[in-house]
């Protein structure tokens, strides 16, 4: 069942099993309220066993670009198109939150973004690799982020 991302009344649905429920949904909702100034778009999440296509997506690109595999369990997913960027998001029990930024364009710009829940520890299979800068929002605290740059087709 669809769930539309209310950035005004911050609400855990779909996050409860996280042990960093409230930051998640914070965090969500900083991308829905990102989403609906920059695009005017409504930003919607789905369970992660009814988008499993844009799950497997994501883990596709994380699999052959970094040989990365996520451990935690994906909560929440979506994807749309936005002017010329398809984007994807994943939602992790852990905290974890994935962007894919892929313009269809030939020549934009195509990254993976990571961003974790205040309160979470940085997961073993990103720790080693990536260095997470701190980010203040009203909405989600205080926000790890990190990202690298898409090299293939997908």
């Amino acid at each position: 069942m669809p769930y539309i991302v209310d950035f005004t009344t911050v609400s855990t649905v779909g996050l409860e099993s996280s042990p960093v429920a409230d930051a998640l949904a914070g965090l969500r909702a900083n991308e829905a309220r990102y989403f609906k100034n920059k695009y005017d778009h409504v930003f919607t999440v789905e369970p992660a066993s009814e988008a499993q296509a844009t799950v497997d997506w994501v883990h596709r690109i994380l699999k052959e670009e970094r040989d990365i595999v996520i451990s935690s369990r994906p909560l929440e997913a979506t994807a749309f198109q936005v002017e010329n960027i398809r984007w994807a998001y994943v939602f992790y029990e852990s905290g974890l939150s994935i962007n894919v930024l892929y313009t269809v364009d030939d020549l934009g710009k195509r990254a993976v973004g990571f961003k974790l829940s205040d309160g979470m520890e940085v997961p073993a299979e990103l720790a080693e690799r990536f260095k997470f800068a701190r980010q203040k929002s009203k909405l989600a605290g205080t926000i790890r982020g990190s990202y690298f740059t898409i090299k293939n087709e997908y």
